[in-house]
């Protein structure tokens, strides 16, 4: 009975993305490990972005950083 927490930030993924991803993560968990798509389970949880970081950073900060190394 797989468990898959696909955590994303909070920038309007949208109903069908969701469900996109939950088809795909099942339909992976089933060719890859033979699991069952009737007991596979998959939450996928918005994170605002002030409540995530990276590198140290919230990840605002963390792709402004990003920005201005590529200009």
């Amino acid at each position: 009975m797989p468990y898959v927490n696909i955590k994303v930030t909070r920038e309007g993924v949208t109903p069908e993305q969701k469900a996109t991803l939950i088809h795909g993560v099942t339909d992976l968990l089933q060719r890859v490990l033979g699991k069952n798509p009737n007991t596979t389970f998959v939450v996928i949880d918005e994170v605002d972005l002030q409540d995530w970081g990276i590198g140290g950073l919230p990840v605002e900060q963390y792709r402004q950083g990003l920005t201005s190394q590529t200009s």
